[in-house]
């Protein structure tokens, strides 16, 4: 497999956002409104991102031989784990991102002013899962190998688990 770029997550991010801003302004023309963001919202982005990096931090202690053994498959997962955890961050940072775009040209209106702070900080948690996601791929990538080391010096990267 092949890590997550970068650029393919804020790409994502923006899209999301810029579709999210299009249905919210529609909906807000029918004088339909969002209620403001949870703080269990927050709570839960994060504590999904702990979730991850823990499992990560498992592989990544095998790695440095502070673990005694680790199953191939567990280490397999946390990859796809870690993989939709950064999808999910960009996707929900979007999400959210929309919904501070929308409210920005009110934010003298305090109901407004809340609903943007509290979408602004799922953004910044989003965010956080995001970042986790790519950490722990970099956690399950594998070392080189003898043969991998002969092709990174010919350009070729070290592939992750």
């Amino acid at each position: 497999m092949r890590r997550t770029p970068i650029g393919s997550l804020i790409a994502v991010l923006v899209a999301v956002a810029v579709v999210g801003w299009f249905v919210l302004r529609a909906l807000e023309a029918r004088s339909v409104y969002l209620p403001v963001v949870p703080w269990l919202v927050d709570v839960a982005i994060l504590a999904l991102a702990g979730a991850v990096f823990w499992s990560g931090w498992t592989v990544r202690s095998y790695q440095k031989g502070k673990r005694p053994s680790l199953d191939g498959l567990r280490a397999a997962r946390t990859l796809v784990l870690a993989k939709a955890a950064a999808l999910t961050g960009a996707l929900l940072g979007g999400w959210y991102l929309a919904q501070v775009l929308v409210v920005l040209g009110d934010l003298a209106i305090e109901s407004r002013r809340d609903r943007a702070v509290a979408a602004g900080i799922a953004v910044l948690c989003s965010v956080v899962l995001a970042v986790v996601g790519l950490v722990v791929e970099k956690f399950c990538e594998l070392p080189p190998s003898d043969k991998d080391r002969t092709s990174s010096d010919e350009g070729e990267s070290p592939a992750p688990a």
